[in-house]
């Protein structure tokens, strides 16, 4: 076999291995709320353990991006790939741990209804829910145009934290909660905007696979 063959299977297996973390992270999210809907206190639990073998993943893949760099010397499309795949692990990561976040928040919140806290809540939980399971297919299938997309969708999703924090804020002036769960909710819409920024990284990754070119700057 020669070593370009040699490469280009442990190409393939790098993105297989991407692939499947971000698919681990993206369901993690969709059972989250799914759980918390159907007031399964064990599936939350469940979620909170199944980060760390995210964070695990992300670890071993990062090795495997810098194999690829250091041992095999790719040329430049190859290579784009592999340090995309290296830098978007680490959103993926993070996506991880702020769903794991959430499931914590939610378990400490005893089951209440989330939409009695801020009407915003839930549209911004199915806002963040389309924007991260677009852009994993988007960078998986090496699809531009969906990246750009979820890019441009961003500001949604921080319009509807502003009116969540809004109010929260509405509700701690007229004592109207109590003032830990209310905490807790603008910590979770927090959340969601994070993953939301996490989805735009992982967009201007994808589109910099396809160009060398990250936020209008050339890098490979």
């Amino acid at each position: 076999m020669s070593p370009r063959t040699v490469f280009y299977n442990e190409l393939r297996q790098l993105k297989e291995n991407v692939t499947g973390m971000a698919q681990r992270a993206t369901q993690n999210y969709e059972r989250l709320f799914e759980s918390y809907e159907k007031k399964d206190e064990e599936e939350l639990r469940k979620i909170i353990a199944i980060d760390k073998e995210i964070n695990k993943k992300q670890r071993e893949i990062e090795s495997q991006c810098l194999f690829l760099i250091t041992k095999q010397q790719p040329i430049v499309s190859d290579l784009r790939v592999v340090t995309a795949s290296l830098k978007v692990v680490t959103d993926i990561e993070r996506v991880g741990d702020h769903v794991a976040d959430m499931a914590e928040l939610l378990l400490r919140l005893n089951m209440k209804e989330l939409s009695g806290y801020s009407a915003h809540l839930l549209p911004m939980i199915d806002a963040a829910k389309e924007m991260i399971l677009t852009v994993v297919s988007a960078f998986v299938d090496r699809d531009q145009e969906a990246a750009q997309e979820v890019i441009r969708k961003d500001d949604e999703v921080d319009e509807l934290f502003n009116q969540v924090k809004t109010d929260v804020i509405e509700s701690l002036k007229k004592e109207a909660g109590d003032v830990d769960e209310l905490t807790d909710i603008l910590m979770i819409a927090k959340y969601l905007e994070k993953i939301g920024d996490h989805a735009v990284n992982i967009g201007e990754w994808e589109i910099f696979q396809e160009t060398g070119n990250i936020r209008d700057m050339r890098l490979l």
